[in-house]
């Protein structure tokens, strides 16, 4: 489903954001520990570059055409 309201796509960009800073607070904590997977912490690090493009992409449909 594509989302084309502006209200809607600031929303949703607020809720990747929140979402790829809990990530990055989890993947610190799995790197700190002892004893850590590997492959859950492969799996979070892809999982926010996923979002960290979901959100450029995002932004950068929120910014207006301007015609030159």
């Amino acid at each position: 489903m594509q989302v084309q309201d502006p209200a809607q796509l600031a929303q949703r960009l607020a809720e990747l954001k929140v979402e790829h800073r809990d990530l990055d607070s989890a993947i610190d904590q799995l790197a700190a520990s002892i004893g850590r997977d590997e492959l859950q912490l492969t799996r979070l690090k892809k999982r926010k570059l996923l979002l960290k493009d979901t959100i450029a992409r995002i932004e950068s449909r929120l910014i207006p055409d301007l015609d030159a």
